[in-house]
């Protein structure tokens, strides 16, 4: 089975920087290292995966000693104290809120459901500005100290990456056009969320920005804005925030598997837009309804079209036909450019029920008004 590889930094900001010669060496290092890791073959293991009792939650904290060999030393295992090391009590303390979060909002038992144990790498390769899940496991880098801070820094960072698993073991979102930025986006949105949970924020006191703190302050604010696309960064040194709020602005491109970190602006939006309408917790109506659609509805291929038809028909379900959850899930689709089909049946969406095949969505891009930066 092959597993690609899932990176919180995108491809195009990376090559942003390899054209600066005072940031390439960094840069261009981990794009190599990336790509390397993107093309080996993943035996999806279960990490010593008998289940465990609902409610234990087993981390395991290694470091990879500025090597690229994984996992690398045991530095912290479950119920240790505290480290010197700060990036292995912030990889420990995030994994945690991460798997509180799951456990607490949707009654799911780790990524897998079955009580994964959560392992960590910390320290991986040296001045690696990346963070990602390889399909077994989390892996950190150091960052270069000048753009980005350390990767273990950011709390919703890691619920990003870890959320990878959960699509991994649910909806099993292709990494590919809008697939794989619908994966992209699943991952923001619950990276958000557990961030929103831990923090005790509601729809409305929430940054919702991915990755605030991890870039430098001369660099940009954070890496994504779900709030207002595109408006995350715009700096010298990374470039303008490429990604687009709506279907208008679509990006057809075959860099970065088509897109998936610059059109994941798109479901990003319309996912903020209907939960600061429903408004109080965010995880708990709207993070419900993009939860249940994710790991009950979609299917590896679904679209943005498949998206938006599965959550107004999931709103609907839970909270009742014309509620206002409803009413908000089809005005945020409606606010990126997509219209939810009524009166789907229950079931998994994608190409599936209310869609014929050969049908053309009506979320499928038009012709593209700019091309990726």
């Amino acid at each position: 089975m092959k597993h690609h590889v899932c990176c919180i930094v995108p491809p195009h900001i990376l090559r942003h920087l390899a054209e600066n010669a005072q940031y390439r060496q960094s840069a261009l290092r981990t794009l190599a290292t990336t790509e390397r890791l993107r093309g080996r073959r993943e035996v999806l293991a279960h990490f010593a995966a008998a289940g465990l009792a609902t409610g234990q939650e087993r981390r395991t904290i290694y470091d990879a000693k500025n090597q690229t060999t994984l996992p690398g030393k045991l530095v912290r295992a479950e119920g240790d104290p505290d480290s010197a090391d700060i990036a292995v009590n912030e990889a420990y303390k995030y994994a945690g809120n991460t798997y509180d979060f799951y456990m607490t909002a949707y009654q799911r038992n780790s990524v897998d459901d079955k009580g994964m144990r959560l392992d960590s790498t910390v320290h991986y390769d040296q001045q690696y500005d990346n963070a990602f899940w390889d399909g077994q496991q989390m892996v950190y880098g150091d960052g270069d100290a000048t753009i980005f801070d350390r990767f273990t820094k950011c709390l919703d960072v890691i619920g990003h990456e870890l959320t990878h698993g959960v699509t991994q073991y649910t909806a099993g979102l292709t990494y590919q056009g809008q697939s794989g930025a619908l994966n992209e986006s699943m991952s923001d949105v619950f990276g958000s969320l557990v961030k929103q949970m831990t923090l005790g924020q509601t729809a409305d006191q929430a940054d919702w920005l991915i990755g605030a703190g991890l870039l430098m302050p001369s660099a940009g604010a954070a890496l994504r804005s779900m709030k207002a696309p595109g408006t995350a960064y715009d700096s010298q040194v990374l470039g303008k925030d490429p990604q687009p709020a709506t279907m208008a602005d679509y990006v057809n491109t075959t860099d970065d598997s088509g897109g998936v970190h610059i059109n994941s602006g798109i479901p990003n939006h319309a996912f903020y837009l209907a939960a600061t309408q429903i408004g109080g917790n965010a995880w708990e109506r709207a993070g419900k309804i993009w939860y249940v659609t994710l790991t009950q509805r979609l299917t590896p291929t679904a679209d943005f079209q498949a998206a938006a038809d599965g959550t107004y028909s999931v709103a609907g379900e839970l909270y009742g036909a014309g509620s206002p959850e409803q009413q908000a899930v089809q005005a945020g689709w409606e606010g990126v450019g997509i219209t939810p089909k009524t009166g789907l049946l229950a079931g998994p969406v994608g190409v599936g029920p209310g869609r014929p095949r050969g049908d053309k969505p009506t979320g499928e891009p038009q012709p593209a008004r700019r091309k990726a930066g």
